[in-house]
């Protein structure tokens, strides 16, 4: 099976931008919080909004508190006076787009234009045009309704920005025929335009589509009618447990299924289907493929495999470094990550709810089992550092701390009106500290204690080591800043974007490299630092073929990602061999 995911899908502009402002509104200090009817046509999302203490207001009340988000889709401007009347404090999160289009109806209706409005009668975006429209509104949603309105003077003819492309088009045919006065505008929004225009395209190329998003959702059961037009088995889904109700064998006998997503579906909801659909044909049919998909998914939910890693990027460090002494410290890196990864997830099972829901049922049900393998690992790495001195055993104690503290409360609670009380709550920290941590393990740790004294040239491998990890954090970090928006971790990617975050994975990757060529090309290093340029080069790689489409966010891409660190001790181990 191949999964197809279409480049479109998921939150749109402007759903993306009223989601950030309701949750940026919920951890602001006040009393009392609303959107003016649902935010947007997606449940996941709104029980979201509803556990953060959002409450759905239907109606306008005479006397009432409180901040009122205005959704997407707008309002009528006597709705906004009413509750600005009512003692609200308004925060408007209509999307740009329909803004644009209650500009032009508010112009002409003020020059006795008639306003045809083609869309669903009911919609909210609807409902809010009609209010600018003043008396001489009138909504339309096929060519037959069209032709049975009166003949107008003068008259515009506008579109919900969600409403299907080709109908509008054959009313704008139509207008153009008989009525050559009529203004017309195509508001329908480009990114509507370009979600439709690739389901059309994606279903003619699969076997079966998926189209995730919620049943009230008129973007997405536009996306559902364009889809079956293809012929082809078209389910529409509102999450990953929607999966349950098809027949698995429809799916799994679909050389390529195709997924999308209407504009109110959160990336964390599609990521979801995505990871069931991925593991789907191993779980209904046995083979090689199967079983090491197994192991696969084991050694990343055990975090046995980020373990080996920093194992043997310790080795390569050491290598690199010209230190024979390196057991020990292998040892250590990998107990380390072992402990404090587990603990982090144990701690951390509330973002996983959303960017990893296999990762948290599986800490869920084996949480008294991790917890004591956390322990053990951990006391077990303190006991290999003690061994060896002061300094390795201080300097592991101090990181095992600061490691346990990470999801804690430090800060109590009667100091009031303090943002920071927790170190996951300093902006960007869990991306460089991670990062640092494992720099700190594998790159000084060994010489520190070898030979009590750190060089420049131990700090440059304290940089090439730190990059590797800044990678692997900030592209996960990429993969789910939905989730982490949600439960209001800041992270570096949320705080420079995801275009920005990508560049700066690039940047970093072409450093490193050139940061080793530099210390060989000097002979400040071994030869081995030539090798080991393949290390970023194979970062580069893994994100090309992520941003291409070829590698979606499952196991595979992240095992590749993990991978990274395996290979830096795999070709150090090939290079000693040929370098005794």
């Amino acid at each position: 099976m191949k999964i197809l995911v279409a480049k479109s899908s998921g939150f749109c502009m402007g759903v993306r931008r009223a989601v950030e402002m309701a949750l940026d509104m919920s951890v602001e200090d006040g009393d009392s919080f609303f959107t003016y009817g649902p935010l947007i046509h997606n449940p996941q999302v709104l029980n979201v909004l509803e556990e953060k203490g959002i409450r759905i207001l239907e109606e306008v009340p005479a006397s009432s508190s409180g901040t009122v988000l205005i959704r997407a889709h707008g309002v009528p401007p006597e709705t906004k006076a009413g509750l600005k009347k009512s003692g609200f404090t308004l925060l408007d999160a209509t999307c740009p787009r329909v803004i644009k289009i209650q500009a032009i109806i508010k112009k002409y209706a003020r020059q006795n234009h008639a306003v045809i409005i083609f869309g669903d009668e009911n919609h909210p975006e609807v409902i809010g045009l009609l209010g600018y429209a003043e008396q001489g509104g009138y909504v339309v949603n096929s060519l037959e309704q069209f032709d049975a309105l009166p003949d107008f003077k003068k008259a515009i003819i506008v579109a919900q920005t969600t409403q299907n492309t080709q109908l509008f088009k054959d009313i704008i045919n139509r207008a153009q025929s008989k009525y050559p006065h009529y203004k017309v505008f195509e508001t329908i929004c480009d990114s509507t335009e370009k979600r439709q225009a690739e389901v059309k395209k994606l279903a003619e190329s699969v076997d079966a589509v998926l189209i995730v998003g919620g049943r009230n959702s008129s973007n997405t059961r536009r996306l559902v009618e364009i889809a079956k037009q293809s012929g082809k088995p078209v389910f529409h889904i509102e999450s990953d447990a929607d999966l349950d109700s098809i027949d698995s064998q429809i799916l799994v006998s679909a050389p390529y299924i195709g997924i999308t997503a209407g504009a109110s579906t959160p990336n964390w909801i599609i990521k979801r289907v995505y990871r069931a659909l991925e593991q789907l044909p191993y779980k209904q049919k046995a083979g090689w493929r199967s079983t090491f998909f197994a192991i696969q998914r084991a050694l990343l939910l055990t975090n046995i495999y980020a373990s080996l890693g920093a194992g043997l990027l310790c080795y390569a460090c050491t290598k690199l470094q010209g230190l024979t002494h390196y057991l020990p410290y292998v040892y250590i890196s990998m107990l380390y990550v072992q402990s404090m990864h587990t603990f982090n997830h144990l701690t951390g099972t509330r973002a996983d709810q959303y960017n990893d829901p296999d990762r948290e049922a599986f800490y869920r049900k084996y949480k008294y089992l991790l917890t004591l393998t956390a322990i053990m690992t951990g006391g077990a790495g303190l006991f290999i550092a003690y061994s060896l001195g002061f300094w390795p055993f201080t300097i592991l104690l101090t990181m095992s701390i600061l490691g346990l503290s990470y999801n804690l409360s430090l800060v109590p609670d009667f100091f009031p009106g303090l943002k920071y009380r927790r170190i996951r709550d300093i902006p960007g920290s869990k991306t460089i500290l991670i990062a640092i941590a494992w720099g700190i393990l594998v790159a000084i740790l060994p010489p520190l204690s070898t030979n009590a004294r750190i060089t420049w040239v131990n700090g440059s491998i304290l940089m090439w080591s730190t990059g590797l990890v800044f990678f692997k954090t900030l592209f996960f970090d990429i993969l789910d800043m939905q989730g982490d928006r949600i439960i209001g971790k800041e992270t570096v990617a949320i705080l420079l974007g995801e275009k920005r975050s990508m560049r700066l994975v690039g940047v970093v990757s072409i450093l490193l490299i050139v940061l080793l060529l530099l210390l060989s090309a000097l002979q400040l290093v071994s030869t081995l630092g030539y090798v080991l340029t393949i290390c970023p080069i194979f970062i580069l790689i893994v994100v090309s073929v992520y941003r291409k489409g070829y590698l979606l966010p499952g196991i595979r891409l992240e095992f590749f990602v993990e991978t990274q660190f395996i290979l830096a001790g795999l070709l150090t181990v090939i290079w000693s061999a040929f370098n005794p």
